[in-house]
């Protein structure tokens, strides 16, 4: 790559240049963040003329701490922008925490002048904290999806991998931001020189707004068997109301037997311990990510009785609830990327 790259003659001989402001939130994930910036960079390199231009900014406008230690210069502080510039907030660990009322109070600021706004990674707690994300559609990394539809019931979550609602935009973290960045290449100045800067990344499957973020049941169980993933779909999508194994059974058009045997014998385990163990995981999921009481927590996970919930959370983790959200603090939201 050390070659100087020809300009790519889609795009327009005197393009307005674009500047992006990159607000950096404590302990925010670097990979989202530079799959962010790296296109903008190939874009003016491929182009042979500076389309793009970018800023770091943070609260204090001194410097900040990414998730994995690295510490970045900022270039200002939360200062008025031209109503021009897109502000891209880059979230990560504990955004609960980073999203403080500095940052909130900014970013509605700036929403009120019409400036764009997008967030990475677990940004879009952020950006709905601020009510930027009010009746949009929106997107989370697909383990904070639980915590924030608890929390943000008037924003239209979805699984997808990005999406653009108007003048927000919002990722699923990782390398999304590359899917959302080449789409705003592609419309700023053309599919051609989308495809380029895809090519120079070795970006062959480039998603869209329609791609979800997590692998099909099959992939992710391992087995490809249409009525075994039709249940675990009906199982996922009905956890605070459960569905007994009778019922599932019927909607597939086996038996109850049929459907146990099929249960042991790809996952070795039975559809009512399978079933437990999906909405323990959300319920600690919660526990973990919200501030929701144990209570709450347990009736939005289909247990009628905090005693029920807590024998079965404690018989699955070897803990209580209660003693699960007492070591974890203020309840930060976490990543596995």
């Amino acid at each position: 790559m050390n070659m100087r790259p020809q300009p790519v003659g889609s795009v327009a001989a005197a393009p307005r240049l674009r500047r992006f402001v990159f607000v950096l939130l404590r302990d925010f994930t670097m990979l989202s963040f530079a799959c962010a910036l790296e296109p903008l960079r190939i874009a003016n390199r491929m182009a042979g003329r500076r389309l793009y231009e970018w800023v770091l900014a943070g609260e204090g406008g001194e410097s900040v701490t990414c998730s994995n230690g690295t510490v970045f210069k900022l270039d200002m502080d939360l200062e008025p922008l031209d109503r021009d510039d897109t502000i891209l907030v880059c979230g990560g660990i504990d955004v609960h925490a980073a999203s403080t009322r500095t940052v909130v109070n900014w970013l509605r600021r700036e929403a009120r002048r019409g400036v764009t706004i997008g967030g990475l990674c677990t940004a879009a707690h952020t950006l709905a904290k601020a009510g930027l994300l009010d009746g949009k559609r929106a997107t989370i990394h697909w383990e904070n999806q639980d915590s924030f539809s608890e929390e943000f019931e008037n924003v239209t979550l979805t699984k997808s991998v990005f999406v653009i609602d108007g003048n927000r935009m919002t990722t699923a973290g990782g390398t999304a931001s590359i899917d959302l960045m080449l789409k705003i290449i592609a419309s700023d100045h053309g599919e051609d020189l989308a495809n380029a800067v895809a090519d120079q990344l070795i970006y062959s499957s480039i998603r869209t707004d329609q791609d979800t973020q997590r692998l099909s049941i099959p992939t992710r169980i391992g087995v490809r068997h249409p009525k075994l993933s039709r249940v675990i779909h009906m199982m996922e999508q009905a956890i605070e109301e459960p569905v007994s194994p009778a019922s599932l059974a019927h909607e597939v058009g086996l038996s109850t037997r049929q459907l146990e045997r099929l249960f042991r014998r790809y996952l070795d385990r039975s559809p009512k311990r399978y079933y437990m163990e999906l909405r323990l995981q959300k319920a600690r999921n919660l526990l973990m990510q919200t501030d929701m009481s144990v209570i709450n927590v347990a009736l939005a996970c289909g247990f009628a009785s905090p005693s029920h919930f807590s024998k079965c959370y404690r018989a699955h983790y070897g803990t209580t609830p209660y003693r699960e959200r007492g070591t974890q603090g203020s309840p930060p939201m976490r990543l596995s990327i």
